[in-house]
């Protein structure tokens, strides 16, 4: 199954996608976050997006599986009935994406090539620090999210994000859900929903 037929089945089985999935709750006994940065880690979650495609309002609900090594991203996107619809592999100065029936496509960009062949922008290489509740902002200053007072910057590149859950592990708190908002030429609006449900440090 093609990313085309992805949108269609989506739009036929999940109308209000983004709408089903749960806020999490914050953790209210946090006031402050203490966050080492983890170079190797595994996620998996789901994924909601809402863009404009040909003037018109588009909307995607599925899932995600994320790893994260040094000088290496791995992202995998499956249709809610778990179908692979496009493998995103990432190495310093290389992306390759792949989708089943289809050439596999490369470019230096992870981003920019995730926007061509998705229809809306995927920032990958952005994720590797906001999955984990790192940031830099609009101005370029460092900035790290804590469930209290910090939830909410807008990046150097206009993606305005919101730390809306938080889930412990470890002892530690790490995000659980990410809302991700920008403006772009290509899709119009775009709202990604990120959920994570698995965390997981490697070492």
């Amino acid at each position: 199954m093609n990313l085309r037929a992805w949108r269609a089945l989506v739009l036929a089985t999940v109308v209000a996608g983004c709408a089903t999935i749960e806020e999490a709750p914050k953790l209210a006994t946090e006031t402050a976050v203490v966050r080492t940065y983890i170079q190797s880690i595994e996620l998996n979650g789901r994924l909601s997006v809402r863009y404009q495609h040909d003037g018109n309002d588009e909307a995607l609900h599925g899932n995600f599986s994320w790893q994260q090594a040094p000088g290496r991203t791995s992202i995998t996107l499956t249709s809610p009935l778990g179908q692979t619809l496009a493998i995103i592999e990432v190495e310093p100065h290389r992306a390759i994406l792949r989708q089943a029936g289809q050439p596999a496509r490369a470019a230096t960009d992870a981003d920019g090539l995730a926007a061509e062949a998705l229809g809306w922008p995927l920032p990958v290489a952005g994720l590797r620090d906001w999955l984990q509740g790192f940031a830099t902002d609009a101005q370029g200053r460092s900035w790290i999210a804590n469930s209290e007072t910090s939830t909410e910057i807008v990046t150097q590149d206009g993606w305005r994000i919101v730390y809306v859950g938080w889930q412990e592990n470890g002892g530690k708190a790490f995000p659980k859900r990410i809302d991700l908002t920008r403006k772009t030429a290509q899709a119009g609006q775009v709202a990604i929903r990120i959920v994570v449900d698995h965390w997981q440090a490697k070492t």
